[in-house]
């Protein structure tokens, strides 16, 4: 019974300690989206104009943060909406401000042209780690998060989404007295598309009319060989140039992007196209001078003809789908 009763309370003295641990102090956070603009691809960076604010009851002031994905710190605008923290009715207490910089984005495009991006702005108290602080979505605020008016040339917007997430380092720093270095991390995410008329209108369909020209070589009769070899190379010579002209309004990267695949695709079409051309030229050079069968000839190129526009349309469906 003594080493029970010894160990009851053994067990109680070490858990005290957690149940003196007082719960970090939630600071109620809401983001207001203004303008979102200058979205560079290139430097992988865009500038955002918000409204931050922060409600809270406890001691600590929640203000100081730091946005972690800022990046030309010395630009950043800063302007709070008061000149000193104010108390709201239920002891609240209220401070926010109005902040324009420019942010920093990884840009993944190997879905472009129907790619999509996250643009996030990361909020951290560099001062307190989340065991004494925690930013949390303001509900008590209307389920605005930018203004309506807000329109982005060449973008479609997809939605908002406020997060809230431990954020460890992962590394001391050089400081091993100093070892906590998980923070709260408040996430605005706006989430960005082009519209799939730029894929449909401005890219896919002139490719496709390209390639319909480079297919039309096989509708003609057989004996028009000069007539027939111009269409495919003049099909190719414009398909380089029509990928030349997207490649140049994207950074250099060092993979395929959805677009490029497609171009493959029809590349390899119109060399499909070039070679069948190519070998009835030989075969009616060959047999010029003996019977052939130029009807039964013309109608096995027209079926062909069929058969590639299948093939590019399936393939296109197959690498928008798996992309």
């Amino acid at each position: 019974m003594k080493r029970t009763a010894c160990f009851l309370l053994l067990s109680f003295f070490a858990v005290m300690p957690s149940l003196r641990a007082k719960p970090p102090q939630e600071v109620l956070t809401g983001v207001y989206l203004m303008n979102l603009y200058d979205i560079n691809l290139d430097e992988h960076s865009f500038y955002a104009d918000f409204y931050i604010w922060f409600k809270w009851k406890g001691d600590i002031d929640p203000t100081g943060v730091e946005f972690v994905n800022m990046v030309e710190k010395w630009g950043m605008t800063s302007q709070p909406f008061e000149d000193s923290i104010i108390t709201l009715s239920g002891g609240w207490k209220y401070q926010g401000f109005r902040v324009e910089s420019r942010f920093f984005h990884p840009f993944l495009l190997e879905r472009f042209p129907l790619d999509r991006h996250a643009l996030e702005l990361h909020v951290e108290n560099p001062d307190y780690p989340a065991d004494s602080l925690v930013y949390v979505r303001d509900t008590t605020s209307p389920p605005v998060f930018y203004r309506p008016e807000l329109m982005l040339a060449g973008w479609d917007i997809l939605g908002v989404n406020l997060q809230s997430q431990a954020h460890r380092y992962g590394t001391d720093f050089g400081n091993p007295d100093n070892p906590a270095h998980t923070f709260s991390d408040f996430v605005f995410r706006f989430t960005l598309t082009r519209p799939v008329s730029y894929f449909l209108l401005k890219l896919l369909l002139p490719l496709t009319i390209v390639l319909l020209a480079g297919l039309g070589a096989l509708l003609f009769f057989p004996s028009y060989v000069d007539a027939r070899i111009s269409l495919p190379v003049g099909s190719l010579l414009t398909a380089v140039f029509l990928q030349q002209s997207y490649s140049d309004a994207l950074p250099d990267v060092g993979y395929m992007v959805l677009m490029d695949k497609i171009y493959l695709l029809a590349f390899s079409l119109i060399a499909a196209v070039m070679l069948q051309l190519i070998l009835t030229g030989n075969r009616l050079r060959l047999f010029k001078k003996k019977e052939l069968d130029l009807g039964r000839l013309k109608k096995r190129e027209r079926i062909m003809a069929a058969w590639y526009l299948g093939f590019y349309l399936v393939g296109v469906l197959v690498l928008v789908w798996v992309a």
